[in-house]
């Protein structure tokens, strides 16, 4: 079953959803909350599951989003209230869609590695081949590109192809020998291992620290429903506690397992590294402002432009309440 974990994820992935513990009331708010698939939103996950959400009167509906232009057209068109994902998107946003978001929070640095099939066995072996990646101008992709370059090989060196999300990624490493590479986060890396892929490197060990995952929506949704956004932060947090908490490990990773359809084993390694001191999630969803400094670097090294402060997409304020009132 295990190397069959993650396609058949993959194939559901526009219709799966996760509802909280607790039934939703007439009253509670309604949230819809699109994110990437994975232990970086385990937060989320453990909120709705201790129902947390529900004890702030919210009714939070999660989507698995299956590639970043999905998630930027949701929030860009209301379909969704809130994003858990790489804040590059929301740089994007911004900077190029011309829509003002806003991160509130943090998450993770986006755990991810660099993994290739069985043959690639050194960054050289890359030159002339196809990589892939989610989105060609986002996140995760501005990662690889880096990667490569500081092991002396440009874009021209080789060929770029979006396949959307990790787990279709992963798919497409494993099944398909045209592709050589891509990024993968967990679990997916310890999939990829397990079908045989080999890690050429992880992002921040190669290019300094990132901030990946943030949490971020219009900025107009979050002025005007701050105490509302503050209730999900909140919630967000203390689910995050709670998944941390040594006794809730093994309760956190039976979470995990069963929202992404893993082996208990997958699930619980996956928690085991990201919840290790240089797993990559952030304690409390904190902003790493080193990280997203480093984040917007290299999205204005593929646009040839200069580096605006992380300041420019933040605003803390809401974070900052959320954290006081626990």
């Amino acid at each position: 079953m295990t190397r069959t974990i993650g396609w058949t994820f993959a194939a559901g992935l526009l219709a799966f959803a996760v509802t909280g513990a607790a039934a939703a009331r007439a009253d509670d708010i309604k949230l819809r909350v699109i994110m990437f698939s994975g232990p970086q939103d385990m937060a989320v996950l453990a909120a709705q599951d201790q129902g947390l959400y529900a004890k702030r009167g919210l009714a939070v509906d999660v989507q698995f989003t299956p590639n970043s232009q999905a998630l930027r057209d949701g929030i860009a068109k209301g379909s969704y209230e809130i994003a858990s994902a790489g804040v590059d998107n929301a740089v994007y946003m911004v900077e190029v869609s011309k829509v003002d978001v806003v991160a509130v929070a943090g998450g993770d640095d986006g755990m991810n590695q660099l993994m290739a099939r069985p043959e690639i066995q050194s960054y050289g072996d890359i030159r002339g081949k196809t990589v892939i990646v989610d989105a060609v101008d986002t996140a995760f992709a501005l990662q690889l590109y880096k990667m490569l370059e500081l092991k002396g090989l440009k874009r021209g060196d080789y060929t770029v192809v979006s396949k959307g999300g990790t787990p279709l990624r992963l798919a497409a490493l494993r099944d398909d020998k045209t592709y050589v590479a891509g990024m993968l986060n967990l679990p997916w890396t310890i999939l990829g291992e397990r079908a045989g892929l080999h890690s050429l490197g992880t992002a921040v060990k190669e290019i300094g620290p990132y901030q990946g995952t943030c949490v971020w929506m219009l900025r107009s949704w979050a002025a005007a429903n701050s105490d509302t956004l503050v209730k999900y932060l909140q919630a967000t947090i203390e689910g995050l506690r709670w998944a941390r908490a040594p006794a809730n490990r093994t309760a956190a990773s039976a979470i995990l397992a069963r929202t992404f359809k893993l082996e208990p084993d997958v699930a619980q390694l996956a928690l085991e590294r990201a919840f290790a001191p240089d797993g990559g999630i952030a304690e409390d969803a904190r902003v790493n402002l080193a990280g997203f400094r480093n984040t917007l670097a290299l999205r204005a090294a593929l646009e040839g432009g200069t580096a605006a402060a992380p300041e420019k997409y933040l605003d803390l304020s809401y974070y900052d309440r959320a954290l006081k009132g626990l």
